[in-house]
């Protein structure tokens, strides 16, 4: 072999090493690349289970679990920062922000709104007289919020008309039927789940929830943050009372026979523990609703020191009239009958539906003002009031 022939297949070998050196180098940077935009940090929430959060570059993965009773699918949202893309298959819905227009479904959304200054994105809710904020009756004064219907849901057509960036849902009504038309639509549908959850802070914790869905995760964290804190300063309130000190509480009202009471999981029941009450119906297992005969409840509450959460009566003597066999009670005859009716929007929605969720701290020292006063003697009743 001559030379010249050795010298070109040195360099020819030189150069097929160096092509596939840089194929090698090329084809992992490209693996390297695609790994960064799909690689994710669990973000860790603190009460809430029915939900986790996932943050990864210019993006955000919601994983809805327990978007209702017994659910069994999993929900998974992706959130797109601003100007940012990303695999979108795989998803329930996508959302890019930043977002202009939101449809919402329950009272108990208003306040995310309102807490991270995003009022005046609210363009459509049905039975918007049910409605207590400020903020946002104002903009359902000058027209600026759509009236989607006074049934248990939102119209489906109007919310198509109207285009949002995307509708959040509860499935406490029957939006949920409507998942698929809105997917087809292309309106990303959302899945808030809060109304599941059983502890308190839990509930309020959603927040973050709709921060993310916002561009506003920092705020909606720095909110929550507070209102956790405020309901664990209060909640060491009643940790310092014993036994003895804790009065006896009856909890709500009758309905054709039915008696109708938190169960002794539920938040209501979680929150009355905490402010140092001793909840009548304790061993009633349930995070829902009970259902009991008068005779039982009669038999377990009638000599309890307090009855709070009886609806919305206006009064004692309205409480009579409507069932004379409450005046068994001692907590009536004592005239320590409490309900949450102490603050009313001015189309009669009632703020303890509304804020409540989002503020068991205000909750809280609410129950401890009403069963030892002594604990908070500046503090005034907030949702709550005594019935004369």
């Amino acid at each position: 072999m001559s030379g010249n022939s050795k010298n070109s297949v040195f360099y020819f070998k030189s150069a097929a090493y160096l092509l596939l050196g840089w194929l090698l180098i090329l084809t992992f940077s490209c693996k390297k690349e695609n790994s960064d935009s799909s690689e994710k940090t669990s973000v860790p929430l603190r009460y809430a289970k029915g939900f986790e959060i996932f943050q990864g570059e210019n993006f955000w993965e919601i994983h809805v679990t327990q978007g209702y009773t017994g659910a069994e699918k999993t929900y998974r949202y992706l959130v797109l920062e601003e100007n940012s893309k990303a695999e979108k298959t795989g998803f329930d819905a996508v959302v890019q922000l930043p977002v202009t227009d939101l449809i919402l479904t329950s009272t108990t959304q208003i306040p995310h709104l309102d807490l991270l200054g995003e009022t005046e994105k609210l363009v459509g809710f049905p039975q918007p007289d049910l409605i207590s904020s400020e903020k946002t009756r104002a903009l359902i004064n000058t027209g600026k919020v759509k009236d989607l219907g006074n049934g248990p849901a939102a119209n489906p057509e109007m919310v198509i008309d109207l285009q949002p960036d995307w509708i959040m849902i509860s499935t406490l009504g029957e939006d949920l039927r409507y998942l698929e038309l809105f997917a087809q639509a292309g309106i990303p549908a959302l899945i808030n789940g809060e109304y599941v959850e059983q502890d308190p802070l839990g509930r309020a914790e959603w927040i973050k929830f709709t921060g993310i869905l916002l561009g506003k995760y920092k705020e909606a964290e720095a909110v929550f943050t507070q209102i956790e804190a405020d309901y664990l300063e209060a909640k060491k309130l009643g940790e310092t009372l014993s036994e003895a000190q804790k009065p006896s509480v009856l909890s709500g009202v009758m309905y054709q026979d039915i008696w109708y009471a938190p169960g002794a999981d539920s938040w209501g029941a979680q929150i009355l523990e905490n402010a140092g009450g001793r909840y009548i119906f304790s061993d009633q297992a349930g995070e829902g609703s009970l259902q009991l005969s008068y005779e039982f409840v009669l038999d377990k509450g009638l000599e309890a020191d307090f009855w709070i959460g009886s609806a919305d009566f206006p009064s004692l003597e309205n409480m009579i009239q409507t069932e004379p066999r409450y005046r068994s009670f001692q907590a009536l005859k004592d005239g320590k009958v409490f309900t949450y009716t102490a603050k009313k929007g001015p189309t009669g929605g009632l703020e303890y539906f509304e804020l409540g969720y989002m503020r068991p701290d205000l909750i809280l020292k609410d129950l401890i003002k009403i069963l030892h006063p002594e604990l908070l003697p500046n503090y005034e009743l907030y949702f709550y009031q005594k019935l004369n």
